[in-house]
């Protein structure tokens, strides 16, 4: 399908959060499960639904290591919608987690992926500067990114790898609102998959079950 293309910026979960309700509303509806909800934001956000968000760390309804699991403990079906936001990059099991977020849907799927480039791409044009979730701390971390990623590379996996009891009905790729004459010079310089390897920073794609 053909990717849109947005502008928003997230500074803090909830702003992304926030971000997440304003586009997608419409399907946060009944029984959502927040697949790495950390805070739950949400939870707040949608005080009419039945929501429930499973993670390691932060504030979740059930506490879930999902890099230790490949099925997570509930039926197939379970849930009107599930979505999994900024998640997968963090676990060696992505493929794993990525098929039950489809499993445990009886409706719709909402999930998103960083493009790992655009955040170390000056860092690494410099030859200096920390590129966050990788590098080596002193100590071992509690979590990092698994997987270095970008635009291209998520919306191919996005578009080919998904069960065929669902269709893409949304697939957008989300970048920070920049000057229009600077964007417009480097829509100039850049091939189109090529700008948004270098300046976008989330794909987000929603599956729906047919």
């Amino acid at each position: 399908m053909k990717t849109t293309k947005d502008f928003a910026s997230f500074k803090t979960r909830p702003a992304r959060s926030q971000y997440v309700l304003e586009q997608f509303g419409s399907i946060l509806k009944n029984k959502i499960l927040d697949v790495g909800c950390y805070e739950a934001p949400l939870r707040e956000l949608l005080p009419d639904e039945q929501y429930y968000g499973i993670d390691i760390v932060g504030n979740p309804d059930q506490v879930i290591n999902l890099e230790q699991c490949e099925k997570l403990p509930f039926e197939d079906a379970s849930f009107n919608c599930v979505m999994c936001i900024e998640v997968l990059e963090h676990l060696n099991n992505l493929h794993a987690m990525y098929q039950e977020l489809f499993r445990l849907s009886s409706q719709d799927v909402i999930v998103s992926l960083p493009n790992c480039w655009c955040g170390a791409r000056g860092k690494l044009e410099k030859g200096r500067g920390d590129i966050l979730h990788y590098g080596l701390p002193h100590e071992k971390p509690v979590d990092r990114h698994k997987w270095f990623i970008n635009v291209t590379q998520v919306i191919d996996f996005f578009e080919s790898v998904h069960p065929k009891e669902f269709e893409m009905v949304d697939l957008r790729v989300v970048e920070k609102p920049r000057n229009a004459l600077l964007t417009s010079l480097r829509h100039l310089r850049y091939s189109p998959a090529a700008y948004d390897n270098r300046y976008a920073h989330t794909v987000f794609a929603v599956f729906k079950r047919k």
